[in-house]
């Protein structure tokens, strides 16, 4: 079982959980950086986005600044990562 987890942290690049937090903090800067170009998720998202609408609309407005920051990130950072973790795998 430890070398299943081995091949696991190899495969993400260390240990899932760092790999998490990473990509996490990583979404939200890109998705400032893609926001702040004038891009939006919301039309990427618009189902997700109405079923938890009602939750943001309680009073979470930073919450739901985080969240689309997270999103616009996600949609460049995590294929990109997916990408670059396969090709490095074959190696």
């Amino acid at each position: 079982m430890a070398e299943g987890n081995n091949q696991l942290s190899r495969f993400l690049g260390g240990s899932p959980v760092s790999v998490l937090l990473r990509l996490v903090i990583l979404c939200i800067v890109v998705g400032v950086i893609l926001a702040a170009l004038g891009l939006d998720p919301a039309h990427l998202l618009e189902s997700f986005r109405r079923l938890i609408e009602t939750v943001f609309s309680l009073g979470f407005d930073t919450v739901e600044r985080i969240w689309r920051y997270f999103l616009l990130g996600a949609v460049v950072v995590i294929p990109l990562w997916l990408i670059s973790r396969l090709f490095r795998s074959g190696r």
